[in-house]
């Protein structure tokens, strides 16, 4: 725990930094976030770039830290009126009541990043794909070896950089914890006297997000790229529906959350279609004229996503594994065009609860019905008002239409977004992990549009004070029964670390590799490692020329 507390300080310095600086670069010195949390999440897409960037040349370790500490350095001395204003701001607006929230929190959260459940995917592939980052950055032809390290997500770059392997002692892996904290803080900017009394679509979109942060509070050790993608997509829906919420008038606070939205993709394939919502700022730059600031953000979305599409490229060879449809290289390390459909197609079929690949092709009637019938219930809940949400969508869109209801349009985009996305996971790969903010979000936008519009304030408040008091303790209960089960001590210094597998060791062109005795995971330590035993694929002599296949040469 106290190692967590360390690096997370340690964030909360870099990203801050880098959040103020990267804004005021692109937006001057005439805009400033009235929420200081929002600084933390620029700098985290922007570090984040930083990292994917750095992969590409060197390994992310010691210099990374260093360039990045420098950048920091440079960022004080040249905005060092601005980073004074902005402590004397702090001073002035936090009560001993907010910190003693935000310590709790803290420290809570802390606690809950130290230990729980390591997911079974981190022993299969996350910690390799990120001891690969610290060790060598990126190797060309990487999914050769093993075809999970070309599954490509800027979470594991991130979560290199933090780290801290190149101390000498374990490798801590803290970032997906560190966004838990962060999306915590913004959910108790809603515990107010008048939100709580005047709830909106923003404090709804809230209570769902502390629903997730329950959930994955004994699992966010774990650097799943799931937990990345679910967390900065639920903030950015927040901070959405609130400048909707206040009729926000500018483009720049809704073109900075597109921006972090082209991260989501980044991270996670899963939560692409969330760049619908550019469509919203684009329009307003389009209608003000405002070339020079169109080609700004169209940069800045560029720079966020081209590294990402250059890791994709090196470690397999397509520009976005495992999807074939864009075929634009034939680098000597390319992954078998084959072998990555099946890769999708098993993606895909996982998603749905099935093993067998061969019922990929199945039609919706066959496989819908068996996959709905395995969630749990709350989920069952939350699709059946999912797809009746798809009708009610309409019927607000038609009425908009009617009506000529322009004041609609931001929410119709919003919920369209939230329902296409959903849809895109429903028909891709459902599985509720890879996409629960949709399957939440969108019943809960669209149907507490309705409850808002048609209930008067009072019963607005009772109905939901009483859902609020239902909901806390019911979760509150069933928390503390599942922390209290798990409570050690065990690991208030250093952090749980990875799980590891009992190996078998071989050597290939002098370096020594690993495959588990039993089963598909390996973990950390034993380095490099695949699930099963790999022939020569080596393109040259060394692990830095990369891997080329062999089996369908």
């Amino acid at each position: 725990m106290l190692s967590v507390i360390l690096i997370w300080l340690y964030m909360l310095f870099t990203c801050y930094v880098m959040g103020v600086a990267s804004i005021r670069v692109i937006a001057g010195e005439s805009y400033s976030c009235k929420q200081k949390v929002s600084y933390l999440y620029a700098g985290i897409g922007a570090v984040t770039v930083f990292a994917q960037l750095f992969s590409i040349f060197w390994k992310v370790g010691l210099a990374a830290n260093a360039i990045l500490l420098l950048a920091c350095g440079f960022s004080i001395l040249f905005l060092k009126k601005e980073f004074l204003n902005h402590l004397y701001a702090f001073r002035l607006t936090i009560t001993p009541v907010k910190a003693i929230v935000f310590l709790l929190l803290f420290l809570g959260f802390a606690y809950g990043a130290s230990t729980g459940v390591i997911h079974y995917d981190t022993g299969l592939y996350h910690a390799q794909s990120i001891r690969w980052i610290e060790e060598y950055g990126i190797v060309p032809g990487l999914g050769n070896l093993h075809s999970r390290l070309a599954y490509n997500s800027a979470a594991f770059c991130l979560s290199a950089l933090y780290s801290m392997a190149f101390l000498g002692g374990q490798s801590y892996h803290c970032c997906a914890g560190f966004l838990a904290f962060l999306l915590a803080l913004v959910c108790m900017e809603a515990l107010t006297k008048e939100r709580i009394k005047k709830p909106k679509l923003s404090d709804f979109a809230r209570l769902v997000a502390i629903y997730y942060l329950f959930m994955i509070f004994d699992e966010m050790v774990s650097p799943a790229s799931d937990y990345f993608m679910v967390l900065l997509v639920f903030f950015i829906l927040i901070r959405w529906l609130e400048l909707i919420e206040k009729k926000e008038d500018s483009y720049l606070p809704y073109a900075f959350l597109s921006v972090l939205s082209v991260s989501v993709m980044t991270v996670k394939l899963s939560g692409a279609l969330i760049l619908l919502l550019t469509v919203k700022p684009a329009a307003m730059m389009l209608g003000e004229k405002r070339g020079k600031e169109i080609v700004k953000f169209l940069v800045a979305g560029l720079l966020t996503v081209l590294p990402f599409l250059v890791r994709n490229v090196i470690l397999s060879g397509w520009l976005v594994y495992p999807f074939t449809s864009i075929d634009l290289f034939s680098f000597a390390f390319k992954i078998p065009k084959g072998m990555a459909d099946y890769d999708a197609k098993e993606i895909q079929v996982w998603g749905r609860g099935f093993s067998d690949v061969e019922r990929y092709g199945e039609s919706l009637a066959k496989w819908f019905p068996e996959w709905a019938a395995h969630l749990d219930g709350s989920n069952k809940v939350f699709l059946a008002m999912a797809l009746l949400g798809i009708l009610l969508w309409m019927a607000y869109l038609a009425y908009a239409v009617i009506k000529r209801k322009k004041d609609m349009l931001d929410f119709l985009h919003t919920a369209g977004t939230l329902m296409v996305c959903f849809l895109f996971w429903l028909l891709s790969a459902p599985l509720v992990r890879y996409g629960c903010v949709f399957l939440w979000m969108f019943p809960v936008m669209v149907w507490g549009f309705l409850y808002l519009k048609i209930s008067p304030h009072m019963d607005r408040f009772k109905i939901y004070l009483i859902i609020l008091v239902l909901f806390g303790t019911y979760k509150l209960a069933v928390f503390g029964i599942e922390v209290g089960k798990g409570a050690t001590i065990q690991y208030l210094v250093r952090q749980k670390d990875y799980e590891n597998f009992e190996t078998v060791d071989y050597e290939l062109h002098g370096y020594t590799f690993y495959y588990p005795v039993q089963g598909d995971r390996v973990g950390y330590r034993d380095f490099p490692s695949a699930p099963v035993k790999a022939e020569d694929i080596f393109l040259g002599d060394t692990i830095q020329e990369g891997f080329k296949d062999v089996i369908h040469e």
